[in-house]
């Protein structure tokens, strides 16, 4: 079967953004085309504050978004009340520590994470956040937080990141549509229609 590889990170503000249009792509993708979710892992690990104009940029980033989708709500108490740091493979982490708990907590974990973050002014750079983030979802504590710091579960981040790259993907969010085992194509990102999407698709599947 054909496979659309949706390609992320659960800190990239654009992928927050195109959230809206992609749940829409998903429920008007045909039955015959699985879907599947990669990390790209878009910051490593990191306990340095983050420059102040890094974190100048990221702000305008977010501004842009709003500018071009206004639909898509940011909480910017998070710039005056928290110590940014460029650091999203822990937030990665809990992704595929959560999916290995339970595959069904995938796609909430994501959510909660970007709620947290772009709503609730919360800093899932930590791990202390990421454990609470878990336990609001019914997660048990003590063996999410062992996942999350586990050095299987940073194997398992590196391989998603390997792959991501060896499709081609070199930017977040990203949907590469993939054809028998070596054959991957670049689906470009809209974030207002799935029309263009599926179009795509459906020429490539042709």
């Amino acid at each position: 079967m054909p496979r659309l590889h949706y390609i992320h990170d659960p800190m990239c503000s654009w992928c927050w953004a195109f959230r809206p249009c992609l749940q829409r792509l998903r429920q008007r993708l045909p039955d015959y085309i699985e879907f599947g979710r990669l990390l790209g892992g878009l910051a490593p690990d990191s306990d340095q504050p983050m420059p102040e104009a890094m974190q100048q940029q990221i702000q305008a980033t977010w501004r842009r978004i709003q500018q071009r989708l206004p639909e898509t709500p940011f909480n910017f108490d998070f710039w005056r009340h928290q110590q940014p740091r460029r650091s999203t493979y822990p937030a990665c982490r809990a992704v595929i520590a959560a999916r290995r708990i339970d595959p069904r907590q995938e796609s909430t974990m994501i959510l909660a994470i970007q709620h947290a973050y772009y709503l609730q002014a919360r800093n899932p750079s930590d791990h202390s956040v990421l454990i609470e983030i878990a336990q609001d979802l019914g997660l048990a504590g003590e063996p999410f937080a062992r996942l999350l710091n586990a050095a299987q579960t940073q194997t398992e981040l590196q391989g998603e990141i390997e792959r991501c790259r060896a499709m081609g993907a070199s930017s977040f969010p990203c949907l590469v549509l993939q054809q028998g085992e070596a054959s991957f194509w670049p689906v470009p990102v809209d974030y207002s229609s799935a029309d263009n999407m599926l179009d795509t698709i459906s020429m490539i599947l042709d």
